[in-house]
């Protein structure tokens, strides 16, 4: 997807969450990426500032060990700082990583604002560390976990997000392959979790398979606040389903409202389902100034999408590409390789149907063992993982072998895909010269990006 520079929404929720909490907190966030820190110049900041406490960023599985080394760092510097860790990676591997890893004192599982604040304040001596809901933690060589929290009812309830914790950075943040290096860019949450149980999605455990929505005012509250602050003009929806239909005309209303829907571009994520079933919506969201979405088509069979328990057909998902082209928006689609029935024939029949299907982005993943997912629990039950460096979890890395293909031939045939897709001289050219804006510069970043040769490099 070419160089990108995102903002760190999960510490920035956290940091609000915590400043509203207690205004006596002396809170710094750390975006070593947009400031360009090194090691040892975040040890040296580490040192300047003395936290008593350290929580890095580690939201996904491949970041893991970066987080893990800050922590090492931190207690190299001071043993008695804490550390503590969350996100959907260290929720689902809570005590096994109390057991392995000496330099992380606590492990926030599920939802963090308010536990890391109760953690906070038992960390001053207001209660003890076992009276908090949600966290895993070690003390004297013993490892405690409490019960689970319950979600946050109302997500509006929330404050939002610390963006002026990192205000300096904010004209820093930036999707050169979707709006351009010098467009500046944020992140909205507008809900967690998801209606769905795809087993290969590590998300349905985490939000303990619920779905919460924030109010379509909230979050246009939330677009005003960072188009008006800090001049963004491209959004980017973080929930992995936003859904769509009532709420989601009522949002679009709402971004109108506030005179800035043409002034703006913003992307969201949604399932190829709903976009058939609420096709109504199309319009107003490309009014609103919708032009991206990206949609899970993940395979062209109906037995590899009924074992991901995806609940699409794959007629679906060409319909609900068709009536994004004629909408004005941008489609985009992902797809999994690397099923347990794939072979070199099942492969070059989804090339075969992605090349039909013409969405005008696609980008291939090799289905990957999350940890807190039910195909994860599978997979280690069979034997089936043969690579174990949490660091090649980023879905290009094969991590398995299939039935009829050894893990190296899967990681070859992630290439031929990406290849088969980017190397056709048709749709380079198509693209190079669309008469869509977004399409054109999207193409003529990857031509000049080199983006094939990039990808045969890394596979």
């Amino acid at each position: 997807m070419g160089e990108y520079l995102p903002p760190p929404l999960g510490i920035l929720n956290l940091a609000a969450y915590l400043r509203r909490h207690d205004s006596n907190l002396d809170i710094e966030v750390l975006d070593c990426q947009a400031e360009g820190i090194d090691w040892r110049a975040l040890e040296g900041r580490i040192e300047a500032f003395g936290p008593d406490v350290v929580a890095p960023s580690s939201l996904t599985t491949c970041n893991a060990y970066r987080g893990l080394r800050i922590a090492e760092l931190a207690k190299k510097i001071n043993p008695d700082t804490t550390t503590i860790v969350g996100g959907q990676h260290y929720t689902a591997l809570a005590e096994e990583t109390l057991e392995i890893y000496p330099e992380i004192d606590v492990v926030v599982r599920g939802e963090g604002e308010q536990t890391l604040a109760e953690v906070i304040d038992a960390l001053k001596g207001n209660h003890n560390l076992s009276q908090v809901k949600g966290i895993s933690f070690r003390k004297n060589r013993t490892i405690t976990t409490t019960p689970d929290r319950p979600l946050i009812e109302n997500l509006d309830d929330l404050p939002l997000p610390g963006y002026d914790f990192v205000e300096k950075q904010m004209k820093k943040y930036h999707f050169s392959l979707m709006a351009g290096a010098n467009t500046p860019y944020a992140l909205i949450e507008a809900s967690r979790g998801c209606p769905h149980d795809c087993s290969f999605c590590s998300q349905c455990a985490f939000w303990q398979w619920q779905w919460r929505l924030k109010s379509p005012k909230r979050i246009a509250d939330e677009f005003e606040y960072c188009y008006t602050k800090f001049g963004t003009r491209f959004f980017w929806l973080t929930d992995d389903n936003f859904g769509l239909g009532p709420r989601t005309r009522e949002l679009c209303g709402e971004i109108q409202k506030r005179g800035i829907a043409d002034d703006i571009m913003w992307f969201m994520q949604a399932r190829c389902d709903d976009i058939v079933n609420q096709q109504d919506t199309l319009p107003l969201l490309r009014k609103s100034g919708l032009m991206w979405i990206l949609a899970g088509v993940e395979s062209h069979s109906p037995e590899i999408l009924k074992s991901f328990n995806k609940g699409i057909e794959p007629s679906m998902s060409k319909e609900a590409f068709r009536l994004l082209k004629l909408s004005d928006i941008f489609a985009q689609a992902t797809l999994i390789i690397g099923s347990r029935s794939d072979s070199h024939e099942t492969i070059r029949g989804l090339r075969a149907y992605v090349n039909d299907l013409d969405p005008d982005l696609a980008i291939f993943m090799a289905l990957t063992p999350f940890p807190g997912t039910a195909f994860y629990d599978e997979a280690k039950r069979n034997g089936w993982i043969e690579d174990t460096n949490w660091a090649h979890y980023d879905m290009a890395h094969a991590i398995m072998p299939t039935e009829h293909l050894t893990r190296a031939e899967v990681q070859e045939e992630l290439y031929h895909c990406f290849r088969g897709f980017y190397g056709s001289w048709n749709r380079r050219m198509t693209g190079l010269f669309s008469r869509n804006k977004l399409k054109r510069r999207t193409y003529r970043y990857m031509a000049r990006q080199g983006v094939l040769q990039a990808l045969r490099g890394m596979f």
